[in-house]
């Protein structure tokens, strides 16, 4: 293998080694990006145009397994995950964005316009 070969080699591994970079949000009143805030989220991108909201299982003592009904509802709680929903309009991109804990945990793109 001839040095250009290694070298390309070498920056192609680099290059894949990199983390990725999470998807931000861009909206009328600034960039929304993971760990902002839910005002934050509100003050630059305003309402979103679909809710969903739902009590994720919270696991005990570091296990995979979440504590079975009917216990999970009395003894361990859940906590508060919230889906909101971003038309940005024709051949724009739509963005859920998920908060748990009043802080957005994360931003998926659709791939697609709609």
């Amino acid at each position: 293998m001839g040095l250009r070969s290694r070298l390309g080699v070498l920056a192609l591994v680099a290059w894949v080694s990199l983390p990725a970079h999470a998807d931000a949000l861009r909206c009328g009143g600034g960039t929304v990006e993971e760990g902002d805030s839910r005002v934050s989220l509100l003050q630059k991108c305003g309402r979103p145009q679909l809710q969903d909201s739902f009590c994720a299982p919270v696991f005990q003592n570091k296990s995979l397994v979440p504590v079975p009904e009917p216990f999970a509802s009395n003894a361990v709680p859940c906590q508060q995950i919230d889906d909101w929903i971003y038309d940005r309009g024709p051949g724009s991109l739509m963005a859920t964005v998920r908060i748990r804990a009043g802080t957005v945990q994360s931003i998926r793109i659709q791939r697609q316009p709609r």
